[in-house]
């Protein structure tokens, strides 16, 4: 196997950079994005922050640990989850919002594929928008960005959560996630997104099996052949359960062997619920790859 199969990207037609409203995050080391799920019901930590003061707490633990963005959500996406009003997702993720823009110094992103919601986080200081939808729920979400300079995550999915995994089927799996990310990615930059604003996700675990989250991990090339940055997101998945037969809190280690290939096939950015343990990880896999331990000789 050639030792290029394993480069991680240095001179892409990404340029390096993924560019939010506030601020320019350089892509040259492994940029985390940790999970601040602000939902009763998400598969990994359904209610442990449903309350303000304890996903502010999460958030802070977040920063301190090294994550690089952290991503709020109030709707849960998990398989079979039924989707809820603009109100109440509204209601949980605004507070949370509001204190994290006086209280930590990461960029904050909103994970919506509402417009509503979108336009109140930026306007409350998030800088991202994370859209599972990839602008097929509400495309109004490419005019806000396009608008607000917002960086967006344009992830692919199947179907929507409540009935995405049912009845999967794909002819031709990796062609149709790049077809559709392609669309996309197409239809944000004609409503005035700056391609530096944008980001991809295959959407590991949306409308896809375990065998299909498998297989586009390892050909994870042919998705950042679109030439955006990609992001992806395999903490504490189904697939890992049912690859191992592990229960939601034993994927820790299977989690991060999961983001290492994912960083050697070429992803920059991971959504993930374990910070510390990612950052070590990836950190280690960057420096070995590129030869360098970035420490002065002794």
């Amino acid at each position: 196997m050639a030792d290029s199969e394993f480069a991680i990207p240095r001179d892409t037609e990404v340029g390096g950079v993924w560019r939010t409203s506030r601020r320019t995050l350089g892509l040259e080391k492994p940029v985390l994005m940790g999970v601040l799920n602000i939902t009763p019901d998400s598969f990994s930590d359904g209610g442990r922050f449903f309350s303000r003061d304890a996903a502010l707490r999460r958030l802070e633990e977040m920063q301190a640990e090294g994550a690089d963005i952290v991503d709020v959500g109030g709707e849960s996406t998990r398989p079979g989850s039924a989707p809820v009003s603009d109100e109440e997702e509204l209601r949980r993720v605004m507070p949370v919002i509001e204190a994290a823009a006086l209280q930590v110094d990461v960029p904050v992103s909103i994970d919506t594929t509402k417009a509503s919601v979108a336009r109140a986080a930026l306007a409350a200081g998030a800088e991202i928008v994370n859209d599972i939808s990839g602008l097929r729920f509400d495309s109004e979400l490419a005019e806000l960005a396009a608008e607000s300079g917002a960086g967006m995550v344009l992830m692919h999915i199947r179907g929507k959560p409540r009935t995405m995994q049912e009845r999967i089927h794909y002819d031709d799996l990796l062609g149709e996630i790049v077809e559709g990310l392609r669309e996309s990615t197409e239809r944000a930059l004609a409503r005035g997104c700056r391609r530096d604003q944008l980001v991809v996700d295959p959407g590991i675990g949306f409308g896809k099996t375990a065998e299909h989250n498998l297989v586009i991990i390892n050909e994870l090339g042919r998705v950042c052949g679109l030439g955006f940055p990609v992001m992806v997101g395999p903490s504490r998945k189904s697939f890992i359960g049912k690859t191992l037969g592990l229960e939601v809190e034993d994927r820790l280690e299977a989690s991060m062997a999961a983001c290492v290939v994912a960083l050697l096939r070429g992803a920059r950015i991971f959504r993930v619920h374990d910070v510390v343990q990612a950052r070590r990880a990836l950190d280690m896999a960057e420096a070995i790859v590129r030869g360098s331990s970035g420490a002065e000789p002794a």
